[in-house]
């Protein structure tokens, strides 16, 4: 199967930057999307940024123009620049990724074990 491990998370101030990295190892066929949701408040989770393999990207309202999604998809891992960070950004960020384990698996979500972010007012 497709493992993911995040990395990066941590405790910061506002207005501080942050760096998040997830890598998806295992059996890989083949990744279509990649990104990174949180928990928000009357939903399960909200996506917070994903990026396809045509570099397409979406954004959640509340992070556009201070977070920056990027792939590497050589190391199948995807980043998410944080900056301008504010305390309501305080989550653990979860990574995911859409994927086939072989030819005719059919694609399937993976998900990360979570990456604590805690913003500081």
């Amino acid at each position: 199967q497709v493992q993911l491990v995040g990395s990066g998370g941590g405790l910061v101030q506002t207005g501080g930057s942050l760096r998040l990295s997830c890598a998806a190892s295992g059996s890989i066929f083949s990744i279509d999307r990649m990104g990174w949701y949180r928990p928000a408040p009357g939903k399960q989770r909200e996506l917070v940024a994903s990026i396809g393999t045509t570099v397409r990207t979406n954004y959640a309202d509340s992070v556009k123009g201070r977070f920056t999604i990027s792939r590497d998809n050589a190391k199948n891992t995807v980043y998410l620049q944080m900056n301008s960070l504010l305390p309501e950004d305080t989550a653990v960020y979860y990574c995911y990724a859409y994927a086939m384990v072989s030819y005719n698996s059919g694609w399937n979500d993976y998900w990360g074990q979570g990456t604590q972010v805690t913003v500081s007012s």
